[in-house]
């Protein structure tokens, strides 16, 4: 192998190594916090919270966690502390849920659960900028799809854990508690990252900070991350969430109530799979790839909502599966394709402000849809997300129309 053969192969390591501990650091805070959540409504009952209480709490968190992100992704592109909004944003993100173990009354416990959701906030679109920037020549449908991958491996052993937990006579505080653990792990795994990330950007003369400067930063974004934006909000408006297909899957009796978890355990295991399988056609196909995978996610609610029979419902939930393995690894990479580099924190931002506020508006239409008829939630998720086809089509376009005009200014 030459000398230059064998500097690319050290590079690829090392960028392998930065993937592989971003996603060891998901995998344990998903292990903690989703471990939390498969729990957190029937622990707020037990704290003599209601019904309204309970839907009211996980709103408020839910909102303050996607709302916030463009304040944060901006705060990260104007300071380049990515690495401190990192820490900080997990260290408020994973200390809130083992303090869980330690509340008495349903306000106070209510008020930490908003406190997970904004640590999410605060770190999220500085890490996605850090992976972006790592695997930039390595492959970043790739890189994304096996951050997700291990993500989505802590997001069924989260709850698993607590199950056992439950299932051994253990309490839900004890549950709690025993989140720490993970929790400790991934700010381990958090300081590895940090200092391999250092000893990468270092090997290549770069100075501290998401990765290399660019001399003509732009000061807007691209005409084709709006179109995207656009797109995206499409899919997430249309896409049901899991729990309204757990409610309807139990009001019809097709799946027992005790198989509703497993149910969720299977589609996750699918959104891990497909997330990595997805990330690594989207770095040979490129944009092209997103339209096909989105029609694949939108077969998931005619199945699920209309048909008869666990048969329907198994692959509803494997395309519902690979649905959200492709909204958590390749709809995210895309983000930094289209992005300048010096705005990549902002363009994360908005990308995770406009897909949650999105999800929240469609989940909300689709629950009044479900009451009338679920042939009307149907038609609206189906119509929805193919709706983002010709935006699909014209972000396409417009990224190829910038990459030229980059290309004679360069």
């Amino acid at each position: 192998m030459s000398e230059g053969g064998r500097r690319q192969s050290r590079s690829e390591s090392a960028v392998l190594r930065i993937i592989l501990l971003f996603g060891a650091v998901s995998l344990f805070a998903d292990m903690t916090y989703e471990g939390a959540r498969s729990i957190l409504g029937p622990f707020l009952g037990s704290l003599g919270a209601s019904g309204a209480a309970v839907g009211l709490v996980a709103g408020m968190g839910e909102l303050a966690g996607y709302g916030l992100r463009l304040f944060s992704g901006v705060l990260a592109d104007r300071t380049r502390s990515f690495w401190r909004l990192t820490f900080s944003g997990y260290g408020v993100n994973l200390l809130a849920v083992p303090l869980l173990g330690l509340v008495s009354g349903w306000p106070a416990a209510a008020a930490l659960v908003v406190a997970e959701r904004l640590g999410k906030a605060i770190r999220t679109p500085a890490r996605d900028v850090l992976l972006a920037a790592a695997t930039k020549d390595f492959g970043r449908g790739r890189a994304f799809g096996l951050h997700e991958a291990m993500d989505q491996i802590g997001a069924v052993l989260g709850p698993l854990t607590v199950a056992l937990v439950l299932a051994c006579q253990g309490g839900y505080r004890t549950g709690f508690l025993l989140l720490a653990l993970p929790a400790l792990f991934s700010f381990a795994a958090l300081g590895l990252a940090r200092g391999s990330y250092g000893r990468w950007q270092n090997s290549r003369g770069m100075p501290e900070g998401a990765g290399e400067e660019e001399e003509n930063g732009s000061r807007h974004l691209p005409s084709a991350f709006w179109s995207y934006l656009a797109a995206v909000g499409c899919v997430a408006a249309g896409y049901a969430d899991f729990a309204l297909i757990a409610f309807h899957a139990a009001k019809t009796g097709v799946v027992a109530p005790q198989g509703v978890p497993l149910l969720y355990a299977l589609a996750m295991g699918i959104d891990a799979g497909a997330a990595f399988w997805a990330g690594r056609l989207f770095d040979r196909k490129g944009f092209a790839s997103l339209r096909g995978l989105v029609v694949l996610g939108a077969l998931a609610a005619p199945l699920l909502f209309l048909g008869h029979g666990i048969g329907p419902v198994l692959v509803g939930v494997l395309f519902w599966g690979v649905g959200m393995g492709v909204q958590e690894s390749v709809i995210r990479a895309a983000v930094a394709e289209l992005v300048p580099d010096r705005r990549q924190g902002t363009g994360y931002g908005l990308f995770n402000m406009a897909y949650g506020f999105a999800w929240f508006g469609g989940s909300a239409l689709m629950g009044l849809l479900y009451d009338r008829s679920p042939v009307l939630l149907v038609a609206f998720s189906c119509g929805c997300q193919l709706l983002s086809l010709p935006l699909l089509v014209r972000t396409q376009r417009q990224f190829a129309a910038e990459q030229i005009v980059r290309g004679r200014i360069g």
